[in-house]
């Protein structure tokens, strides 16, 4: 199955540009696991096959992997792992707070860059109808 993959268009902040804190977005990984809980468990099973998932914040320098597991995301750390996940998310600490905020629109983020998805075709289908 393809991978589509779509690139950020900016790089790391420049000089005075304040970003979100490790500590913040630590929160913030937990909180998106547990809005994850609050779906409907069928709806979670039938659209959320089991993957490993990684979620890379390029201006702090740190990625975040955990596990798809009957739905709900599990697992989470930090970490170095370099293997591949499935499904992998490139984003700012900024871009996080404001999704998880909702201040900002995932399907608008990720059309014009600022938001990196690589996964299967069919995981993206799958994913979308969560969303």
């Amino acid at each position: 199955m393809g991978t589509v993959l779509l690139r950020v268009q900016s790089g790391r902040p420049t000089e005075g540009i304040n970003v979100a804190s490790l500590d913040d977005c630590r929160v913030v990984v937990h909180e998106l696991a547990a809005k994850l809980g609050d779906v409907d468990p069928e709806a979670r099973k039938k659209h959320i096959p089991d993957r490993t998932l990684q979620l890379t914040l390029l201006d702090l320098d740190v990625s975040f992997r955990g596990r798809l597991h009957d739905g709900e995301l599990i697992d989470i750390e930090e970490s170095e792992d370099t293997s591949k996940p499935n499904v992998r998310l490139v984003m700012s600490s900024d871009d996080l707070i404001a999704l998880t905020n909702g201040d900002l629109n995932f399907a608008h983020a990720w059309a014009t860059g600022r938001i990196r998805l690589d996964a299967s075709l069919r995981d993206l289908l799958r994913l979308r109808k969560l969303m």
